[in-house]
């Protein structure tokens, strides 16, 4: 027999007790506390923040795969974890770090509940890629603070899904998307405000998908995370309600040539779309 989809209601009810006691929500693991504190000293070396990261070999394993990503582009990729620091710095080691602890801190419960987070996921990883290819073309922000910004935006879309756990409360698809345009925002911002994250990543969230927002001044890690956003929905979605480009805000802070549009969309990224998809692959 097909099973019947409870009603809209009722998942909305989960995802409100979520919202009402989150306590129940994720928190980062001890090791990225450790590392994180770690990090604040002035006197720590790349010697004892790489003996740091080995005591979690699963940590170790990401930090080696994306030192050797497209992403990074090394002639010679890094064997050790000390080679590792010393490519990436301790700054994108530390927001690695952060990314991995958000992949691993969501529990799958159910063959269903694991289809939406891999499609969570790939669709975070698409637009972390995207940003991040707009902003080592555009300047003005740095490339692997807007990885770290993407990711951290979409905290909340993974959120909703710790409402279900068990595999008969698990929407489908469809409602999950609804269920993230209607809570996603508030859930990311109690989460990221829980693990004490910097300033600047709540105000991503909360202008995430604002398209024609007010932000003064030049353009910023907010306006290049849209912009990223933008893409990633035009390039996974035949039928979207986006607005045209010129109309955003981002954009209109963009020069010649990187304001250049072909297809809908930056030139700089829809002549670069396979590159791009590549290095999405390899944050997944």
């Amino acid at each position: 027999m097909q099973s019947v989809q409870p009603d809209y209601s009722i998942y909305r009810s989960l995802v409100s007790e979520l919202l009402a006691g989150n306590e129940q929500l994720p928190s980062l693991p001890a090791i990225t506390f450790e590392i994180r504190s770690a990090l604040e000293q002035s006197d720590l070396s790349m010697v004892e923040l790489s003996k740091l990261l080995a005591k979690d070999p699963s940590l170790s394993a990401i930090l080696l795969k994306y030192a050797s990503s497209p992403l990074i582009g090394s002639q010679n990729p890094p064997q050790t974890m000390l080679e590792v620091v010393r490519l990436l710095g301790m700054n994108q080691v530390e927001r690695i770090t952060m990314v991995h602890s958000i992949k691993s801190l969501f529990s799958v419960h159910s063959f269903k509940h694991k289809r939406l987070f891999v499609e969570a996921w790939r669709r975070m990883a698409l637009k972390a890629s995207l940003s991040t290819f707009i902003a080592k073309h555009v300047g003005k922000v740095v490339p692997d603070q807007v990885l770290m910004a993407a990711l951290l935006s979409e905290v909340g879309t993974l959120a909703v899904l710790s409402a279900f756990k068990k595999s008969e409360q698990t929407p489908d698809l469809s409602v999950y998307v609804a269920l993230c345009r209607e809570y996603a925002k508030s859930l990311g911002v109690i989460t990221l405000k829980k693990w004490q994250v910097d300033s600047q990543y709540l105000s991503v969230v909360q202008n995430i998908g604002n398209w024609s927002g007010e932000s003064p001044g030049a353009i910023n890690l907010s306006d290049i995370i849209n912009l990223g956003l933008y893409h990633s929905l035009k390039l996974s979605q035949a039928k979207n309600d986006l607005p045209p480009i010129a109309e955003l805000t981002a954009y209109k802070k963009l020069e010649a040539p990187e304001n250049s549009v072909v297809a809908g969309g930056l030139t700089l990224v829809m002549t670069n779309v396979q590159e791009i998809r590549i290095v999405a692959k390899s944050l997944f």
